[in-house]
């Protein structure tokens, strides 16, 4: 399975019932499967991913939802040892941020071409970027991948570490876990949900 045979079925144009891959399950994981089970890794396995496993993760960030479709966000795909080592520093010294597939979702309010004051763009931004990284983090789950979203880090550090201005709103480190771990019990609905 390569790229070229993955995309076309992750933004199929004309669906054929025909065309079976190894893909087939992965692209068709029931959603719920997938959330109720993801569940955050911070010890990845020293392996590579697939190349094709890293397009359905991208292709999975395209299509979150973006104020006015704009996708006021941008991601860095760090692939240097030396960079990943830069941002453990800049991740208040989390060593896991030095994982096989590391991602630094940036907000980009330029994109978004809405009437709005800055800081309502500044919000859809950080917005889209959030929705970006959570889709990415559910599709590594359907691949059988295991990730840790990085939230407490230095701005600055990181920006300088990736070499650009825009504001990172957080890492998203990605491997095969050492071991697989169960989900933690969450509060029970009638304690979350408030109905007015």
């Amino acid at each position: 399975m390569f790229p070229s045979d993955i995309l076309p079925k992750v933004y199929p144009k004309e669906f054929d019932p025909q065309d079976k891959s190894e893909a087939d399950d992965i692209l068709n994981s029931n959603i719920f499967n997938v959330m109720l089970n993801r569940r955050s890794q911070r010890k990845f396995e020293d392996k590579e991913i697939e190349p094709w496993k890293l397009d359905i993760i991208f292709a999975a960030a395209d299509t979150a939802p973006t104020a006015g479709g704009f996708q006021g966000f941008e991601i860095f795909h760090v692939t240097k040892s030396e960079t990943k080592q830069q941002l453990v520093k800049g991740a208040n010294n989390q060593p896991y941020v030095n994982a096989p597939l590391v991602l630094v979702f940036c907000i980009n309010p330029a994109r978004i071409k809405l009437k709005f004051d800055s800081t309502i763009l500044h919000k859809f931004s950080i917005q889209d970027a959030t929705l970006a990284a959570g889709y990415a983090q559910l599709a590594a789950h359907a691949l059988a991948l295991s990730s840790i979203w990085i939230g407490m880090i230095n701005e600055n550090m990181v920006k300088e570490s990736i070499g650009t201005n825009l504001q990172p709103s957080s890492i998203l480190c990605i491997g095969y876990p050492k071991k697989i771990l169960l989900p933690k019990p969450k509060r029970n609905l009638t304690d979350l949900i408030h109905t007015i």
